[in-house]
């Protein structure tokens, strides 16, 4: 067994991976970029070596950098753990020629699956079902629209090279493929140094469910059941679980078998994924091979008790696998949440900055027998930079069934506390409550169909509104006995701390009265209703863990001048509480007005301008394409929300952009 070996990566898989080195036992070598200098990855390894400037062209792709680094060491193999150099077969051939292991499948499958057109071929000869396509390399975008035409639309444009949700397109008509091909394979040269491009079908209702693999070098390979990653966004996956609420034991065994029959035909050994797509019939067609550890492992460790990660690591030293495809058996549901950097009311653009507050649930916490799981790369006071991938941490609970994992998943993104940046947080908890997803009825479609006009939170029913006025009315009242407390007020008795509130939630009042229990109140609304409210909740604090009426509950708090803003299960709340000759002035003051914007195109996130595709004076259409702008390695196409002249034009190619930077103006 190795003794030392160097991670060449960052964040999350970083530390994933040094979490089970260091339980066998086993020393690690961290690198790190002038931008994370004080990344976790750096502060958890035995030692750190740096590599280079913030971008990762200049540091966690140069090869030659990474060689330097594991020489200087002395680290006997390295895991590349996912993108970056994971799936470069020149750097696994770089490190057998210095003695040094690569814990990964061999260049030859490396090459044969990394390349999406060779690898369709090859599954095609193994028997593996494919989706239609054009296999052969395309050129440029007019020979994209013609073999576009000639497949049928909807097509899927990909990178050959990419993964990741990286260098793929959608394209519904002829616009949309000649746009489509130059994005893609911009995003491809820029992400992984090779633009070559390839068209398929693009099946409709879909659903993407893949195949967990795992072989070693004496040519043993069993499959570790599916998962299924359907909820996506831009081709990035944002939701994952194991099993699928779809596939019967039949299909999962077609499917894992035809994912066996693959590897072995390229000797693949470590760990891999084989991606299918399966349509509402249950047909299922060959996708892609991922020759490395997928990002959403987790949940598959989490049925079946295999820790991927010491599986790779023992299969590159050369140890056989010591079970057998009979010996695999999945226990159990599990959920995984992609904790991103975006902000999901401005339409999920990223967003960097220093996390104010990182406080995720105790790993292992435990309700009614379900687990939870956090791999993350971040802590708090710690920054998000636009350098690298927006994902902040993997949140992954267990259950003995689905809703059991479901519920568990739910509390615990309750009490995931996490400030200073914009985040999905509020999205995934009204995913996870959202009727559809919890039936099952989900496709690759899903966001796109729930949500076609963009995120703007959940609108709770009003008993769940009563139970946050109610809580919220507890901690005003906290708050104030906090306040006259310290000030010493109640000293002399003569001051007292009204019990009758008027608490303002959206443009609705509710009236209350408390009266006042250990550690909490009964709270009776106008109608004569009432909620016993109990929290130990002290000021200061910003997660509020409540019982309202024999229910716990959670939410997350920020004080503001009237009261509380709120956020929970996929809700943002202004919560005011007021005296009732307050309330009554509230409701007479105005509504302000926000800023007329309309005759400007603003940046929507930090980002690099690629390209602007107007000049001053000319005349753009609805939709037209105006600015391409570069963040966290994703190109966003701004487009003309009207019928506008360009009068002014206040960017060029290559300026750094911050947030409601202005762009363009219009007459």
């Amino acid at each position: 067994m190795f003794k030392k070996i160097l991670i060449a990566n960052r964040g999350e898989i970083a530390c994933r991976v040094i979490k089970t080195a260091h339980n066998m036992g086993i020393k690690t070598v961290a690198v790190y970029s002038d931008a994370d200098r004080d990344a976790l990855h750096v502060k958890m390894a035995d030692e750190a070596i740096h590599i280079g400037p913030p971008a990762a062209a200049e540091s966690y792709i140069v090869i030659d950098k990474i060689l330097a680094a594991v020489k200087q060491s002395g680290a006997q193999a390295v895991h590349p753990g996912y993108g970056f150099l994971s799936e470069r077969a020149e750097f696994a051939e770089a490190l057998d020629k210095i003695g040094v292991a690569f814990i990964g499948p061999p260049t030859g499958a490396i090459q044969s699956m990394g390349d999406k057109i060779t690898s369709k071929k090859l599954a095609i000869d193994a028997g593996v079902s494919t989706v239609p396509g054009h296999m052969s390399l395309i050129e440029n975008a007019d020979e994209a629209i013609k073999i576009s035409g000639e497949i049928g639309y909807p097509v899927m444009i990909k990178a050959s090279a990419g993964g990741g949700g990286k260098g793929m397109r959608i394209a519904w008509n002829d616009e949309d493929a000649r746009e489509g091909f130059q994005s893609s394979k911009n995003e491809a040269a820029a992400s992984f140094g090779d633009d070559r491009i390839f068209i398929e079908k693009f099946v409709t209702q879909p659903r993407h469910i893949e195949i967990q693999v795992l072989g070693d070098k004496h040519g043993n390979v069993v499959y570790l059941g599916e998962r299924e990653c359907s909820i996506q966004r831009r081709n990035q996956k944002v939701i994952e679980e194991a099993p699928s609420p779809f596939l019967d034991e039949a299909t999962r065994k077609a499917m894992g078998e035809q994912a066996v029959a693959l590897s072995k035909a390229v000797d693949y050994c470590s760990a891999g994924t084989v991606e299918f797509i399966v349509d509402g019939d249950r047909n299922f067609y060959f996708l892609e091979m991922n020759t490395r550890l997928q990002v959403e492992h987790p949940v598959t460790e989490l049925i079946t008790g295999i820790d991927l990660v010491e599986q790779m690591i023992r299969v590159a030293s050369g140890e056989k696998l010591k079970f057998q495809q009979d010996d695999i058996k999945l226990d159990g549901w599990a959920m995984e949440s992609r904790l991103y950097a975006e902000d999901p009311y401005r339409n999920f653009l990223p967003s960097i900055g220093r996390l104010s507050r990182y406080q995720p649930p105790n790993e292992g916490e435990r309700w009614d027998g379900t687990i939870v799981r956090n791999d993350t790369g971040v802590y708090e006071g710690g920054e998000i930079s636009m350098f690298y991938d927006p994902m902040i941490a993997k949140l992954c609970t267990w259950g003995k069934d689905r809703a059991s994992a479901i519920e568990a998943m739910e509390q615990a993104l309750d009490k995931f506390e996490l400030e200073g940046i914009g985040h999905n947080l509020p999205f995934l908890s009204a995913v996870m409550g959202h009727v559809r997803f919890r039936s099952g009825n989900i496709t690759t479609a899903f966001i796109e169909e729930e949500y076609p006009d963009g995120f703007f939170g959940v609108e709770h029913p009003k008993e769940d509104i009563l139970k946050i006025a109610a809580v919220a009315s507890v901690l005003n009242m906290i708050s104030k006995l906090r306040g006259t407390r310290i000030s010493g007020v109640l000293a002399n008795r003569k001051h007292k701390i009204g019990k009758e509130w008027v608490v303002q939630i959206g443009g609705e009042q509710f009236p209350v009265k408390l009266r006042t229990r250990n550690e909490g109140a009964e709270v009776e609304f106008a109608d004569g209703s009432k909620l016993d409210t109990q929290t130990s909740w002290r000021p200061g604090q910003s997660l509020v863990r409540a019982i309202v009426d024999g229910q716990a509950i959670a939410i997350k708090i920020q004080p503001n001048d009237a009261g509380f803003q709120v956020r929970y299960r996929g809700a943002d709340i202004k919560v005011s509480i007021f005296t009732k000759r307050a309330a009554e002035l509230a409701a007479l003051m105005p509504e302000k007005i926000p800023p007329d914007t309309s005759n400007l195109l603003l940046c929507p996130m930090p980002g690099l301008v690629i390209s602007i595709a107007v000049k001053e004076g000319d005349e753009v259409q609805e939709g037209q394409a105006l600015a391409t702008v570069e963040a966290m390695k994703m190109e966003n196409i701004l487009r003309a929300e009207k019928k506008a002249v360009v009068s002014k034009i206040n960017a060029k190619a290559g300026d750094s952009l911050a947030v409601d930077d202005i762009i363009m103006e219009f007459e």
